[in-house]
């Protein structure tokens, strides 16, 4: 998460009678043109080739462009153009959510590209049955409209896997024009969301709506963003009637049971506890499987009474059922940033934290970093690492904060027998405990003789290498890379 600059108020919702015209694709329509460069996981001294991305963002009050935070992922550069004139302007991030698929752009030098513009009213009134038109562009510039038809609406990924937010579908056959990533979607010349998905096979659009949008425009107005809380729960239905019985849930409608909790979350800072059953989310009735009646939506799962409407720092009431004896419970709401969990579940914007010593790679275990086992990385991934990713709280509980792994070994005179070594978890180096990527690089500077010593939870175990050889080594793959280690 990163708010580069202070954000002024955006006024995300205006009244009508604040616009001199309505939207347009015309006029409220801007392509975005990125190139981003990530960091290579396996070679983190060095980026991975740069890459472009063709988007389409929705101009707000105050000369600002809404877009999926997916446009400026790694972005080293970024233009807004006006498909009219095709006039273009370098813009920068004032503000990005990456677990809710959301950004904020503003030009940096023309600071009035956009006063010719018409702002986009925001529209969070959606149902079934609505039709919706989706805007975008053909290659001259020339404006195309593509009606589609909503049917419902879900809790589901955005863009992460581990982030859950309300998805609005909608049927209709939708045509990209342009090469566009993303599309806005109007009802009446308002935004109703932003369509991040289509399936051409099933003609169904996945929208990102502007109720989820409007939570995240007022949350970034007075520059401190603190983003959407997480519960922090895993949990079960109890669907089973002798599970029920169990849980002594008989006289009860609904009900589910919490399978465990999430250090640093809303749940645990509430003093909730694996095996407590929850009744009621702000006076709403949780059924068996986890889900409530929204008045609009129908059945939609409680993690959206969650992230819906509350902000982070409010207080949820709910009822829970703990040893059969119902209790009521004050849930204040927050948020834990994913650089506080053990493994990064992303890593935008910034390279993985390593550490070279003598040739043998040490980094931080990231999500991505798992990923690059492909796409069945939850089975061909070394089994310690998924357990460590599946339960963060088995090595948290260790006082560890990161997961140092020895990576990699670079052929060197330091490294030798070595060569095969890789995804090892290090716990000691030179005698103290590795918590994370900083513990590992002090405790090189400070080896034990002649030798650094080098512990793992498997396999070989232990290693040694020659301190001298080490320094001989590191200095020449300095000069090399340009970089041995990023700590930050």
């Amino acid at each position: 998460m990163k708010i580069p600059t202070p954000l002024l108020i955006l006024g995300a919702i205006m009244p009508a009678s604040a616009l001199a015209a309505p939207a347009s694709a015309e006029k409220s329509v801007v392509r975005v043109n990125t190139t981003m460069q990530a960091y290579n996981l396996i070679q983190p001294w060095q980026k991975a080739a740069p890459s472009s991305r063709l988007g389409l963002g929705a101009v707000l009050p105050g000369g600002r462009v809404l877009v999926t935070a997916q446009m400026v992922t790694d972005a080293t550069y970024i233009e807004l153009e006006k498909a009219d004139t095709a006039a273009k302007a370098i813009a920068e991030v004032v503000a990005v959510d990456y677990e809710a698929n959301l950004a904020v752009l503003k030009p940096t030098a023309k600071l009035d590209f956009l006063s010719d513009r018409i702002p986009f009213e925001l529209e969070g009134r959606l149902q079934p049955g609505d039709k919706v038109e989706a805007w975008q562009f053909e290659n001259n510039g020339t404006p195309v409209t593509t009606e589609i038809k909503v049917s419902k609406a879900e809790v589901s990924r955005y863009f992460l896997d581990s982030s859950f937010f309300l998805t609005v579908q909608a049927s209709g056959t939708v045509q990209y024009r342009s090469g566009s990533f993303t599309l806005p979607v109007a009802k009446d010349n308002k935004l109703a969301g932003l369509l991040v998905s289509y399936s051409s096979k099933d003609q169904v659009s996945s929208i990102l709506p502007a109720s989820i949008i409007t939570h995240f425009l007022k949350d970034i107005e007075d520059g401190d963003y603190a983003g959407f809380p997480n519960l922090g729960i895993s949990y079960s239905q109890t669907l089973d009637e002798q599970f029920r019985n169990y849980l002594k849930l008989n006289g009860e409608k609904g009900g589910v049971y919490i399978s465990k909790i999430i250090a640093g979350a809303s749940a645990a800072a509430a003093g909730l506890k694996a095996g407590d059953v929850i009744l009621t989310i702000d006076g709403k009735q949780i059924d068996a499987r986890g889900n409530y009646d929204h008045p609009v939506w129908g059945k939609l799962s409680l993690s959206h009474l969650v992230r819906g409407k509350p902000f982070t720092g409010d207080t949820l009431k709910i009822e829970i059922l703990r040893n059969g004896k119902k209790q009521p419970i004050s849930l204040k709401l927050i948020r834990r940033p994913a650089e506080n969990r053990l493994i990064d579940p992303y890593m935008f914007d910034r390279g993985p934290k390593f550490a070279i010593v003598g040739g043998l790679v040490f980094q931080e275990l990231t999500l991505p970093f798992l990923k690059l086992f492909g796409n069945d990385w939850k089975t061909r991934a070394p089994i310690k690492l998924l357990m460590a990713n599946a339960n963060p709280e088995m090595h948290e509980k260790q006082g560890r904060r990161k997961l140092v792994l020895l990576v990699r070994a670079i052929p060197t005179p330091a490294t030798l027998g070595y060569e095969r070594l890789s995804t090892l978890i290090v716990t000691q180096f030179n005698g103290k405990p590795i918590n994370d990527i900083k513990d590992l690089h002090e405790a090189s500077q400070t080896p034990q003789g002649n030798q650094h010593r080098i512990e793992f939870e498997s396999y070989p175990k232990l290693i040694f290498v020659d301190v001298n050889l080490a320094a001989r080594v590191d200095a020449a793959l300095k000069q090399r890379f340009g970089t041995i280690r990023r700590l930050d």
